[in-house]
């Protein structure tokens, strides 16, 4: 069973619609408060407006990919110690290793076991 959340804000960037309903509705169904992004750049946009207590990102997006993102989150003052799981197709070691060298705190890869997800947004999240 799922601690209470307090409803904590998560950004979830993933352009396949159908793979965001799974994850928005799984992380909602736990009680995170979660908003989306279909790319990066629209990501970025939206974390400089309201910052989430947590990013979950894919790689392979349109205008800007997951490590653009998480690199440029870094660069961010407001932003940069903002924790991220990247969560992707991408299942090479070289992918994995560019997305820790990037910034990412966690690597998870699809298809993924939505329990798996809550477990990690779970030790990444203040309880």
């Amino acid at each position: 069973m799922s601690q209470t959340v307090d409803a904590l804000p998560i950004l979830v960037v993933e352009d396949d619609p159908h793979i965001l309903r799974q994850i928005e509705f799984n992380l909602k169904s736990h009680g995170y408060q979660v908003t989306t992004a279909v790319s990066g750049a629209d990501a970025l946009r939206q974390m400089l407006l309201q910052r989430p207590s947590l990013l979950i990102t894919d790689i392979m997006m349109p205008e800007m990919d997951g490590y653009e993102l998480v690199a440029a989150l870094r660069r961010d003052e407001k932003l940069s110690d903002l924790p991220v799981i990247m969560l992707t197709a991408r299942t090479s070691e070289d992918d994995m290793v560019h997305g820790y060298t990037s910034g990412t705190d966690l690597y998870l890869t699809k298809p993924f076991d939505p329990a798996e997800l809550v477990a990690f947004v779970e030790r990444i999240l203040p309880s």
